[in-house]
């Protein structure tokens, strides 16, 4: 599901409000500055013993960057690739956790530019259960490449300027409550 950047509802959301009707969504863009996508831990992502199996927590980490990926170029980020003449498939993408998650859990992901290289960067997404529990923390790794050629490239200028609206800065991520 991606984000109306228009701020208004599309799709099966309006009209579902049209007609009144409550829309329930498992993922949602809850503000653009800071990042934060919000995601609902479904029973299809569990084990039998009711605990989010491991493999889904790239899913939800993607999930974010996809949203951030989004917002980045507009509404449409593989037009702008294109307009740009890059790709940016993953370089590399670590996650570390530091809770479980269970059905129907709902937890925040904040999402921001953390470094930006040459011709790559990263995506840093910490998620966090209300009152700052912390579930994990991610990493995505994309690295500019030519379309035409199919090697690295510098990261294109309108690239850069759209990555440094998403720095992160060390207010922007959550901190871990005091035990």
């Amino acid at each position: 599901m991606s984000a109306d950047s228009g701020g208004g509802l599309s799709g099966v959301a309006s009209v579902a409000a049209s007609v009144g009707a409550r829309v329930a969504s498992y993922e949602a863009l809850l503000s653009r500055e800071p990042f934060v996508v919000r995601k609902r831990v479904r029973w299809a992502d569990c084990d039998p013993a009711g605990v989010v199996y491991t493999g889904k927590f790239t899913e939800y980490l993607l999930i974010a960057v996809n949203y951030l990926f989004d917002e980045l170029g507009q509404g449409n980020y593989g037009q702008w690739l294109k307009a740009l003449q890059v790709d940016t498939p993953c370089k590399g993408m670590d996650l570390e956790f530091h809770g479980a998650l269970w059905p129907e859990d709902e937890f925040d992901m904040h999402c921001g530019i953390s470094q930006i290289r040459q011709h790559s960067f990263d995506i840093r997404v910490d998620a966090v259960q209300e009152g700052g529990r912390r579930v994990f923390t991610g990493r995505f790794s994309p690295i500019c490449i030519s379309r035409e050629v199919r090697r690295r490239v510098p990261i294109p200028e309108q690239m850069l300027q759209a990555l440094q609206r998403f720095s992160l800065t060390a207010q922007s991520i959550p901190e871990e409550p005091a035990s």
